[in-house]
Order: structure tokens, then C-alpha cells, then sequence
């Protein structure tokens, strides 16, 4: 049986649902989750990019974080509460 997935709002790749970070943009899932229609509503209204690429300091530091002490905790944590109930973005049209 495969686990269940949870999809990046902001590159669209596809996570295991007990992910911390997205495995392509490094954004914090559980964070993305929660406000990502927020962010993208700013970034429409500011002319930005709606899925601009990450910088590669914060993959390197994302990573990093990956392997650390709190990254157990946070993955108990997603998966106690999972991501799937906070329901995909609402992207305006760009």
C-alpha cells in the first residue's frame, strides 16, 4: 500500500503527506497548507510570479533542517494533524 500524498501548492510536485518541506521547492508544507491562497493572492496583486524558483540558500539550509533534531518532532506532528484538511489553494488567474 503506498502513502498517501499530499501536493505542493506551490510547485504542484507530489509529497509523501508526512513531508515537512516540499522535495522540489523546499517550501514548508504544513506552512503552504495554511496560507499559501494568501501568499499567491499577494504575489498576484504585487505582479509577482506565482511559482518563482527557490533560492538555493534556502534549499541548502532546508535540507540541513531535514536531518535535524527538530525534524523528527515536526514529522510526528504532520502526522498527528496531516495536511490533508487544509484544501487545495485558490490561485487567481494569472
Amino acid at each position: 500500500m503506498s502513502n498517501p500524498m499530499f501536493i505542493c501548492p506551490q510547485c504542484g510536485e507530489s509529497n509523501e503527506e508526512s513531508a515537512k518541506n516540499c522535495r522540489a521547492c523546499r517550501i514548508n508544507l504544513y506552512w503552504a497548507a495554511q496560507h499559501y491562497a494568501e501568499l499567491a493572492h499577494i504575489k498576484h496583486s504585487q505582479q509577482q510570479p506565482s511559482h518563482p524558483p527557490t533560492a538555493s540558500f534556502l534549499l541548502q539550509s532546508s535540507q540541513r533542517a531535514d536531518q535535524g533534531p527538530v525534524a523528527t518532532w515536526l514529522a510526528r506532528t504532520i502526522q498527528r494533524f496531516g495536511l490533508q484538511n487544509a484544501g487545495p489553494p485558490k490561485f487567481p488567474p494569472d
